[in-house]
């Protein structure tokens, strides 16, 4: 972006390669990363209904994206409904009281909206769409209209529908998706039954059949209230006229009951070593190597993002070095922290290239973690990861759609929507010291869950669970 892109350069310059100067003259202060000042100017506003409203005034393209977050997600599902939270949004979509069924996406697309859509995590339940300028206020109050009168229009036909399409959602996505359980497995193996995130958002058969119209007035009229959403308001538009139509349109929505307390959770520590053999109808073995890490924001998760970066991000990255160009046993790898609210999950992904197994995979990922464990990580691997976080952070702010996204996020997960700067300096600030007791601490030898796929022809597609050993090797 324009009143970015100069000091966004200049950053990536200093992390990478420091600060020029000429021969003659006295050194000049090289740019230090831990001093470096830069945020999003959003405002922010409550009104008395409790509805939080966060505004980033941007003109530079005569576009505005309505971002709206309703701080629900699948942790905070009541017992055996599983699934609840995403369902919920696809009923969401079909009309309220104003928006007859079938007329919400085509109110906008013919007003010439784009990225018209929502989604479900863990965490939070989001809706969003990027408009004209000129129709910001239809944006409004198509939102506003769902969220103060869905239970006007959604019935029993509309609820059964959506259903079905939740559950057909399931079978596309993960039942008859290469590898598409893994995930379940891996999920329901790190985290113990009791905990928010033992199951996947998308929900059971048996839980998704079990929910009722009676269990959709109730989520809605607990959970899609004022006083638990934050919106966001990212491009050009003016605050002040912005503010009249937000209260236009969403000041009148009556306060819902008192929120429940968001849910906490301690830090999970899996006890020991896992391994799970699964069996899938595919053609290429898979490795997986999942830890419990600390949750988004918490000490350690940002230093597990540079070692992701050190680990698979680009050709020269450790396991892409030793996997995919040096063995060649691999089509591909990666690892990610996968953050989240209660904890996160870091992880590494490698794909086998013909004929070669998932245990051979693992000895060599092994191989390079003790590496990491024992030596860190040197100060040109650093650098470039902190460049490639930076730069793709400020990338991403070039489009409204994704400031706003971010804006949420920082409201939602740190409480400050101008987060931004504090958030750069999670990775800034770092030394190869600090990432390389990052993995020692959080990526050990064998508190971990280890999942080998093997290709079968009779296995179903999304993989079966053979075999499961737990607490060593």
């Amino acid at each position: 972006m324009r009143r970015l892109l100069l000091p966004v350069l200049g950053l990536i310059s200093a992390l990478a390669f420091g600060s020029p100067s000429r021969a003659a003259d006295p050194p000049a202060p090289q740019a230090s990363p831990s001093t470096l000042t830069i945020a999003l100017k959003a405002e922010r506003m409550e009104l008395p209904n409790g509805l939080e409203v966060i505004f980033d005034e941007d003109h530079r393209t005569p576009i505005v994206t309505v971002n709206l977050w309703y701080h629900v997600g699948s942790k905070d599902e009541p017992a055996g409904r599983n699934g609840f939270a995403h369902l919920f949004e696809h009923v969401m979509f079909q009309g309220s009281k104003h928006v007859p069924e079938d007329t919400y996406f085509r109110f906008l697309e013919q007003a010439g909206a784009t990225s018209i859509n929502g989604t479900t995590n863990t965490d939070r339940t989001n809706y969003f769409q990027t408009v004209p300028a000129n129709r910001l206020e239809l944006a409004l109050w198509l939102e506003s209209d769902r969220m103060a009168y869905l239970l006007s229009h959604a019935d029993e036909k509309t609820f059964k529908s959506q259903r079905d399409v939740v559950k057909n959602e399931r079978r596309q996505n993960y039942e008859n998706a290469p590898y598409g359980m893994v995930l379940a497995a891996i999920r329901g193996e790190i985290y113990p039954k009791e905990h928010p995130y033992h199951l996947l958002t998308i929900g059971t058969p048996e839980d998704l059949d079990a929910a009722s119209m009676d269990d959709v007035r109730a989520f809605f009229r607990q959970h899609y209230v004022p006083n638990n959403a934050t919106l966001v308001i990212s491009g050009d538009m003016d605050r002040g006229k912005t503010a009249l139509l937000v209260e236009k349109w969403f000041g009148p929505i009556p306060r819902g009951r008192d929120v429940p307390k968001r849910k906490t959770a301690t830090q999970v520590v899996h006890p020991g070593e896992a391994r799970i053999e699964m069996e899938a109808g595919v053609e290429l073995a898979r490795a997986y190597v999942s830890w419990p890490t600390p949750r988004f924001f918490a000490d350690g998760d940002a230093e597990l993002d540079v070692v992701s970066h050190v680990l698979s991000g680009g050709k020269t990255s450790r396991l892409y070095k030793r996997l995919v160009y040096d063995l060649q046993i691999a089509q591909s790898v990666s690892a990610s922290q996968q953050s989240a609210e209660l904890g996160s999950v870091f992880e590494i992904v490698a794909v086998a290239k013909p004929g070669k197994t998932g245990d051979e995979l693992l000895k060599v990922i092994d191989e390079e973690l003790a590496k990491l464990r024992s030596g860190g990580v040197t100060d040109a691997e650093l650098s470039r990861a902190r460049t490639s976080i930076v730069s793709d952070t400020f990338f991403d702010l070039e489009r409204s759609s994704s400031r706003a996204n971010r804006l949420n996020s920082y409201a939602h997960y740190t409480g400050d929507a101008n987060f931004l700067a504090k958030d750069l300096a999670r990775v800034t600030t770092k030394t190869p010291a600090n990432i390389g007791d990052a993995a020692r601490t959080w990526l050990k030898e064998k508190d971990r869950v280890v999942t080998i796929v093997t290709p079968k022809k009779d296995a179903p597609i999304a993989g079966k669970v053979v075999k499961v050993q737990r607490g060593g090797r």
